[in-house]
């Protein structure tokens, strides 16, 4: 095989499949612990690898949010933290971002993974065409997820008018150690993520084995995400429309948090209760994990980001709940176990189709799917249905459930960046620390996030080209 696999592939990506494929299957010819990939179930296996493929860490892009409370220790060691948190736009971001980033080299291992299974599936043993070409399609939206998450993170947001001449992100579909790779527009990236999208469709099973291989639903699920993100919204109301066919099930916050309110109520109390966001999430189209790879717990919350949720929001007072330690007050989490953060869900299908819905006239529709999803949110005693007399009206309600339910990912900030580009709902985002007022302009260069040091100085087979200045 002319495909060399890295050794962190072959014992990080490989280490499910010698585990579930009997010894009996192994080469005799490698060494003792160690196995070449040979069969389609080999390669399969690896798309479940949790640690490398099932795990989005987008620390910066929830800094920058200020979605999570970071302690004065950590703002004093970590200087791309301390820029990014209080919006300091004379601060050289690409001289401070010198660590090897989770969120750049972790995005490109997927990548890699899915190079792997797409170049290999083909002529794998013990296989039909059907199961190559399901394997191949599964391989293909893991590889869509990770280049839109590097996209929007390390290249200004989807502009129709300019996405393409701005600079896109490193385009590698090789797996082959010292491959040629681009770094073509923003416009090459999005389109190369469809087309992977496209070809998967009509492959991806409506049953995948579980929640950490792609069906179609997942498939629709980010087509949808993908459309929303470049403004077009009938698309993206399409797909999501044929996403919730196949699943439309949201949590019952709700009853989770009456169940569980003698812990999660008494303010008292900070004894944790199990996460229910994990791998039987009944809203899961496809599970990823957050900034850790397995059980963990939610991250802190700034005590005035949690003052702006909906009262009353049984999701919220689930997940935080107000806590002062050595001399800071904070949301303190409640959960801990598996966070089905970096993943696909039926809330977020829902709320972009409830924007999408309100873009292409049906205010009311709109509201309606709105109201459906806040029903399960919202605690019987605070609950009214929301109405709105316009699209503007609509959208910014949509887009505030949207944020509290999804905070903490990447979802809000893709949104808040696509939506800097509109007047009507571009904002700045304010907060005061320690009696002095800060601000971040929705036209600032602190929405891109500089490629990390070590990627540019040791680029491969090709040169990267960083998209902001600092």
């Amino acid at each position: 095989m002319k495909t060399i696999i890295s050794k962190s592939l072959l014992v990080a990506g490989l280490a499910l499949s010698m585990a579930l494929t009997s010894c009996d299957d192994y080469l005799s010819n490698v060494p003792k612990g160690q196995k070449i990939p040979t069969t389609l179930e080999d390669f399969s296996t690896m798309l479940a690898d949790e640690y490398n493929n099932c795990r989005e860490d987008v620390t910066q892009a929830v800094i920058l949010l200020n979605d999570r409370f970071v302690s004065a220790g950590n703002l004093s060691y970590y200087e791309l933290w301390n820029a990014n948190y209080y919006w300091d736009e004379s601060a050289d971001r690409v001289v401070m971002n010198k660590s090897d980033e989770t969120t750049y080299y972790n995005g490109y291992a997927g990548i890699s993974t899915a190079n792997l299974i797409i170049e290999n599936a083909p002529t794998a043993t013990d296989a039909t065409d059907a199961q190559r070409n399901k394997a191949m399609a599964q391989a293909k939206i893991l590889r869509a997820m990770k280049y839109f998450t590097l996209v929007n993170y390390y290249a200004k947001t989807y502009n129709a008018a300019t996405a393409a001449s701005d600079g896109g992100v490193p385009l590698i579909t090789s797996a082959d150690v010292g491959a040629a790779y681009t770094q073509p527009s923003v416009q090459a990236i999005y389109d190369f993520i469809l087309q992977d999208i496209n070809e998967a469709l009509p492959d991806l099973p409506e049953q995948p084995l579980n929640v950490l291989y792609a069906g179609k639903g997942a498939g629709e699920a980010l087509a949808a995400r993908v459309y929303l993100q470049m403004g077009n919204y009938q698309e993206a109301l399409n797909h999501a429309g044929e996403a919730l066919k196949l699943n439309d099930q949201l949590f019952d916050w709700v009853a989770f948090y009456n169940d569980n309110a003698g812990v999660l109520g008494d303010p008292d109390v900070y004894q944790s209760v199990s996460s229910p966001m994990g791998h039987d999430y009944v809203e899961n189209f496809i599970f990823c994990h957050g900034n850790n790879s397995y059980a963990g717990s939610d991250l802190q919350m700034r005590e005035d980001r949690g003052g702006r949720f909906e009262q009353g929001d049984a999701h919220f007072m689930s997940r935080w709940k107000i806590r002062t330690s050595a001399g800071s007050t904070y949301y303190n989490q409640n959960l801990t176990g598996f966070f089905n953060r970096g993943g696909l869900t039926t809330t977020e299908v829902y709320l972009i189709q409830a924007e999408c819905l309100a873009r292409t006239g049906n205010v009311a529709g709109a509201m309606q799917v709105l109201n459906k999803v806040r029903h399960k949110r919202i605690l019987p005693e605070y609950y009214q249905d929301l109405s709105a007399a316009n699209a503007d009206e609509a959208i910014d309600l949509i887009i505030k459930t949207k944020g509290d339910a999804l905070v903490q990912t990447i979802v809000p900030f893709c949104d808040i960046r696509r939506l800097n580009l509109e007047p009507n709902h571009a904002r700045t985002l304010t907060k005061v620390e320690g009696g002095k007022s800060y601000s971040l302009a929705p036209t600032s260069h602190m929405w891109v996030m500089p490629f990390p040091q070590g990627a540019v100085e040791n680029a491969g087979n090709g040169t990267i080209t960083q998209n902001v200045e600092k």
